[in-house]
């Protein structure tokens, strides 16, 4: 059994493999042993915090091996992006230019630096290591989130983005990137990279082209990766849009991998999940039960387990066994919610 939990001090070591693993492109897990340590700390805070509205909050889990307990993986939500430092994107638009008079009728596509998604909840941080990668745990890493931000909503935005990892090689070499590097920043990918991961931007908005940027003009090469992901990140994509995330015409502003958007009211998972009042009995969850994502209430002492559970509609309470009861760390008649595992999952 794999339980999800918030990260402690104690997992650092895990943690900075982890980051290690990620490889270049995977911003939000720097190897840098300061920063990683800042994680934690303001993750362990948020969890610990008393809110009433979305701020700085950082909520960062891991996922363990219940019986080895070995950290296999992250996952993470980011209360309200840009409210310490600014957020930034590139929206995809359109300008015409045309002439009635000659009959000239041109559709160009432009990039525009912006922060339209300042103050959105993020989800991120999604790593599982190669031990884990089977079953479901993947999709258990990202549904978790959804279920944790349904029942503690006021802690998070309605409009939740993820920012997708966009196309690059083994070696971080970035066709989108390879053009702004030639014509504005002078530093490679993987240095830019490393330097936003660890907080420093503030030579995005010294360098960055401050006037919209014209598709056209950029490389073939460059032009073709816009709004595309990685071929490793494929499978979550397609994982959030059938949670009903879509792109919106937001791009990352160094490999131009999309950024997809929802409702919190709208994601799938959030909506069709339950919650009741907990009984515990082996015998009947696991002859009536269904398999489903489960969370206690908690959010300081937050558990999430996958687990067989029955529910009785009449009666509305959640049947789980006593060792799905153990790991999630709750009592007979203890609220818990859940969300069936599904045919498509």
């Amino acid at each position: 059994m794999y339980i999800i939990r918030p990260i402690q001090q104690s997992d650092y070591a895990a943690l900075y493999a982890i980051a290690e693993e990620s490889g270049i492109g995977f911003t939000s897990l720097p190897v840098n042993e300061e920063l990683l340590q800042r994680k934690i700390n303001r993750s362990t805070d948020s969890f610990g915090s008393e809110v009433t509205a979305p701020g700085s909050e950082s909520y960062l889990f891991v996922m363990e091996d219940a019986t080895t307990g070995e950290v296999v993986g992250t996952t993470g939500i980011e209360a309200a992006v840009g409210t310490d430092d600014a957020f930034y994107h590139y929206h995809v638009g359109k300008v015409v230019h045309a002439s009635r008079e000659l009959n000239i009728h041109n559709t160009v596509e432009i990039l525009t630096f912006c922060n339209d998604y300042t103050g959105v909840s993020e989800i991120c941080t999604l790593f599982l290591r190669e031990s884990a990668r089977k079953g479901l745990n993947g999709r258990f890493l990202s549904k978790v989130r959804f279920l944790f931000m349904q029942e503690h909503q006021k802690r998070f935005a309605e409009t939740v983005i993820a920012e997708m990892r966009g196309v690059s090689d083994e070696n971080g070499r970035s066709p989108f990137w390879e053009w702004l590097e030639a014509h504005f920043f002078s530093m490679d990918f993987p240095t830019a990279d490393y330097l936003t991961g660890i907080g420093n931007k503030v030579f995005i908005a010294e360098l960055m082209p401050k006037y919209p940027i014209y598709v056209n003009l950029l490389s073939q090469e460059a032009q073709n990766v816009i709004g595309k992901v990685h071929k490793k990140t494929e499978p979550a994509l397609r994982l959030l849009q059938e949670e009903g995330f879509s792109c919106r015409g937001y791009v990352d502003i160094f490999d131009g991998g999309p950024t997809v958007e929802a409702n919190l009211s709208n994601i799938r998972t959030a909506q069709r999940s339950k919650r009741a009042a907990a009984h515990i009995d082996d015998q009947s969850a696991a002859q009536d039960g269904e398999l489903c994502y489960i969370i206690n209430t908690s959010v300081k002492d937050f558990r999430a387990v996958m687990a067989d559970v029955r529910y009785d509609n009449q009666t509305d309470t959640a049947v789980i066994s006593h060792k799905a009861a153990a790991a999630l760390a709750i009592e007979e008649g203890d609220a818990i919610r859940f969300a069936s595992v599904t045919p498509r999952d």
